[in-house]
């Protein structure tokens, strides 16, 4: 049986792609930009990767006539101001295309929307349901609420929140009520349904057992980590305030936090059990799945994380736009050194960012993090989803991965922080020499201004890194 699978580099796409392919599906990955696409050697032949973009309807005559079943695991969410109109195109575009092939069954993975008043996002997620119900084929639509697991944003908001702020003084959709469900509950649940006649053409409401506020999962997921947390929730604080708050004190870009914000004042709560009765499902407890999200950090076990979307950064592009360095009408900051273990050279690049830092003046790596958070940049806060492992489309803190090659010795790093033009880092190791290059391309007179204001910084910050990069190695 053959599946196609938007959304394949997503936080869902990345951990519904194995499971399947054990039961013995080939897969057909749908991906923008197949440079951020990777999969183990030993089940290569076991997929098939499409580039489709489902807002240009021209690239989906891409997908196979032959495919049997399909998933639909896209959204837009805040990636631009008229992410609804696009969101329906999408759908249209999708549901279009698939009445041209053999599928018998698509599975569409939504938000609960059982609130007589509905934010943007989740109204725009019923609105593609309506689209995608008028096609050819059986609907199976999945309405999720909170999804917690580790790399979800759920988890890492609420991680971020929790481990930095011993005392909160929070807004009052705090007092919201939701229902939280695992990510391992989540994939049994779209694996089960998969060729299930009996879920054809309905619509289920998927959730965990637990209905609780967002203050209880706060407090109860610093039970689970053994901190004490006081919370108040005041009512003056406004939608954008509240954006803010979350902005700047999580990992989420601001156009995701306003979007979480509108959100998070409606109640998500499952109208009915009717898909667990179904698959005899017994949901993991709000506290085990925290457990395990913490047992899959600390084994350094992150399958996917939601940082590594376009979504949490400020351009929505094909990385492979950019891998190329330019070199007219740009300044360079250009440092070599000799190195005599380039394996071990190559380890320290290879942690760079996140825990480890930048090994010199992570100060003034923390401030250029904080200052980009106030003029609505990233900040540092996304960190890196796997300490050892770089893949292109990876998140490294303000940086985005373009180019990741240990056997070349090579890594290309984007700069998504706010900028007067464009940035991009690359380490590369040639006859035991390590070539760090810094390359700025300006935008108009206030990108050379920019340029020369940090140059001395620059000179600072980039002689003392590669020093550190090659200690105890020359």
């Amino acid at each position: 049986m053959k599946v196609l699978l938007t959304g394949a580099t997503g936080y869902i796409g990345k951990r519904l792609l194995p499971d399947l392919i054990e039961r013995g599906y080939f897969l057909v990955c749908c991906v923008r930009d197949k440079n951020k696409f990777h999969v183990e050697d030993n089940i290569k032949d076991k997929i098939q990767v499409i580039e489709i973009d489902l807002t240009q309807k021209e690239t989906l005559s891409n997908i196979p006539k032959d495919i049997d079943f399909a998933y639909y695991l896209v959204h837009s969410m805040s990636t631009s101001k008229n992410f609804s109109e696009l969101e329906k195109k999408s759908a249209i575009n999708f549901r279009d295309a698939l009445n041209k092939t053999n599928v018998k069954q698509v599975i569409f993975l939504s938000g609960i929307v059982n609130s007589e008043t509905l934010s943007e996002h989740l109204n725009s997620r019923k609105n593609v349901e309506t689209e995608l119900r008028n096609g050819k084929y059986a609907l199976t639509t999945l309405r999720a609420g909170i999804i917690i697991g580790s790399g979800s944003a759920s988890f890492e908001i609420i991680r971020d929140l929790v481990e930095k702020l011993p005392i909160m003084i929070a807004p009052k959709w705090l007092k919201t009520k939701c229902q939280p469900i695992g990510i391992s509950d989540v994939i049994e649940i779209l694996t089960s349904i998969l060729e299930n006649k009996l879920t054809y053409n309905k619509s289920y409401d998927i959730a965990g057992d637990e209905i609780l506020t967002y203050k209880e999962m706060l407090l109860e997921f610093a039970q689970v980590r053994g901190l004490k947390r006081r919370i108040w929730a005041i009512p003056v604080m406004t939608p954008k305030l509240s954006s803010y708050w979350l902005y700047f004190i999580t990992s989420t870009s601001y156009k995701l936090a306003i979007a979480l914000v509108d959100s998070m004042k409606i109640q998500v709560i499952a109208k009915d059990d009717e898909i667990k009765k179904l698959l005899h499902l017994k949901p993991l407890s709000y506290k085990t799945c925290i457990q395990r999200a913490f047992n899959k950090i600390e084994q350094n076990e992150i399958i996917s994380s939601w940082k590594d979307s376009t979504v949490s950064g400020r351009l929505n592009y094909r990385v492979s736009d950019y891998i190329k360095v330019p070199e007219f009408g740009c300044f360079k900051n250009v440092r070599r050194k000799e190195v005599k273990n380039s394996v071990e050279c190559m380890e320290r690049i290879w942690k760079i960012g996140g825990e480890t830092g930048w090994y010199y003046a992570n100060w003034l790596w923390k401030l250029r993090g904080f200052l980009d958070k106030v003029f609505g940049g990233v900040g540092l806060n996304r960190g890196r989803t796997n300490l050892n492992q770089i893949h292109a489309g990876d998140t490294i803190d303000f940086w985005r991965v373009l180019y990741a090659n240990r056997d070349e010795k090579r890594l290309i790093l984007f700069a998504e922080m706010k900028l007067p033009g464009e940035a991009w880092l690359e380490f590369k190791i040639q006859d035991n020499v390590l070539i760090q290059t810094a390359t700025f391309r300006p935008k108009g007179l206030t990108g050379r201004a920019y340029w020369y204001l940090v140059l001395p910084l620059h000179g600072l910050i980039f002689k003392g890194l590669i020093n550190e990069l090659t200690k105890h190695n020359t």
